[in-house]
């Protein structure tokens, strides 16, 4: 029998890939759906991915304990993936009630929702190497101290042990992934991942002239998400619970993959990009790097994209996007 899954944050970049992951293994999708964007922005990447009309999309509100438990009733779901968040570090920072109220009330509310309803159900949340924060650990795995510097992590590190406590508190199938920074051509033009991309693709397209960056000297553990949420899958496959770190051990500076993207465009990082103090985080994280370790002995999970590769196709989808616009005919003003 084919089994029924629940995604927050369908609509995101996560989401979408896992959406489609999940559709191709014959799964029933379902994917809450806050409505508080436009119309026309609503699905875009499952548009992109071009599975709008195989997913069914509910209406809800991670914050609404009520929305959470009515949906569980209508979907009867056998696996939950909560991905729904306030993703956004930077924006943490001026927004800490509303994202420690998505981020992590929010999860808790899923939880509390599942127990009630569908206690059976699988449950995933998605946890972040930002917990990691000022790393307490050359190499960070599932025992590394968490020190979480921004009210995101901190959000997401209330989420986490959330999970833990319903896992151990009720029994409950509840696994966390401890996902390292994770790329592709959905990720949202405010990650800077997205923004040096885009930032080529018009630079090359004579759209601009420069990129504004914060902290080139930032160094992440970059993969791909359509590689990632196979691991997702995984966990929710296996008989015992648990959490696992996902990440490539591999790690770049933002000034690195400055120059990968802008080498592959045929341009030198150096004449277009400058830095800007306004961009700089209040607390930063210089360094993560993660040990997938575990993961690849337990669930036989190992990132698959190559970093070199990822950044040609977030550079080629970014040029193919603006060369659509520049070719598309102005609106009608009549």
């Amino acid at each position: 029998m084919a089994k029924t899954a629940l995604i927050t944050g369908i609509t995101g970049q996560d989401g979408a890939y896992l959406a489609q992951l999940l559709l191709s293994r014959g799964y029933t999708v379902h994917g809450l759906l806050r409505r508080s964007a436009s119309a026309e922005i609503i699905g875009e990447r499952l548009r992109w991915l071009g599975i709008l009309n195989d997913v069914q999309l509910i209406d809800g509100d991670l914050i609404d304990l009520s929305s959470c438990i009515r949906i569980m009733q209508t979907v009867k779901p056998d696996e939950v993936y909560n991905l729904a968040a306030q993703s956004f570090v930077a924006a943490s920072f001026q927004q800490p009630l509303l994202t420690g109220t998505v981020t992590g009330l929010g999860a808790a509310n899923m939880l509390e929702a599942v127990r009630i309803v569908c206690p059976q159900a699988r449950f995933y949340q998605a946890s972040s190497s930002e917990m990691f924060g000022k790393i307490q650990a050359q190499l960070q795995n599932e025992r590394t101290p968490f020190y979480p510097r921004s009210p995101y992590a901190v959000a997401k590190l209330y989420a986490h042990w959330m999970t833990v406590n319903y896992r151990e508190s009720f029994g409950m199938h509840a696994s966390s992934g401890i996902l390292f920074n994770h790329e592709s051509p959905l990720r949202g033009i405010e990650f800077v991942t997205r923004k040096v991309t885009d930032g080529v693709a018009r630079i090359k397209l004579g759209l601009a002239r420069e990129l504004k960056l914060g902290n080139l000297d930032a160094t992440r553990d970059w993969g791909h998400a359509r590689d990632y949420v196979q691991a997702m899958a995984a966990m929710l496959q296996q008989d015992t619970p648990d959490d696992y770190v996902i990440a490539t051990g591999r790690t770049t500076s933002i000034r690195d993959f400055c120059h990968m993207a802008f080498s592959y465009a045929g341009l030198n990082w150096q004449d277009h990009v400058v830095t800007s103090a306004d961009l700089l985080r209040p607390a930063e994280v210089d360094v993560l790097h993660g040990d997938p370790a575990k993961a690849k002995q337990a669930l036989g999970w190992h990132a698959v994209t190559s970093l070199e590769d990822m950044v040609a196709e977030m550079v080629e989808a970014d040029l193919a996007r603006h060369r659509g616009r520049i070719a598309a005919p102005p609106p009608s003003l009549g």
